[in-house]
């Protein structure tokens, strides 16, 4: 038999073998701007946890982009999702993601920075697009 395959009188078994690990690449720090689609995110959301809803949203979107699980929530965007109050959350928002260095003790590690951008008229033909960092 290979040699990844147990064989004793009765039952074989697979081993299982370890896959070679690739080494993990060292994230940077960089600023994305992203369109949310709110409205398909919270769909057939209840009423009244709608708008909390859209923010655990928010979260879970930046986390997928930026691959950081510390997600910091701007205020001015936490306002913008409830300024239509719980149950009308914006159906589009446009937020600027900004992956960081912490500066704890420590100093390891990133996490990510959701701000809102102002002004957006129409979302038509807005695309995803990386932003210099000192703007």
């Amino acid at each position: 038999p290979p040699p990844d395959v147990a064989q004793d009188r009765f039952t074989v078994r697979l081993l299982f073998v370890q896959p070679p690990t690739m080494p993990k690449k060292e994230k940077s720090a960089v600023t994305r701007e992203c369109t949310i689609h709110l409205g398909k995110r919270t769909h057939k959301t209840i009423f009244k946890r709608r708008a909390r809803t859209a923010i655990r949203e928010i979260k879970k979107f930046a986390k997928l982009q930026m691959g950081t699980e510390d997600v910091r929530i701007d205020t001015n965007l936490n306002k913008a999702v409830w300024s239509r109050g719980i149950r009308s959350t914006p159906r589009r928002i446009r937020v600027r993601l900004a992956r960081k260095r912490k500066d704890d003790d420590d100093g390891d590690g990133m996490y990510t920075l959701v701000t809102h951008v102002d002004g957006v008229k129409s979302f038509k033909g807005l695309v995803n697009q990386t932003v210099d960092n000192d703007e």
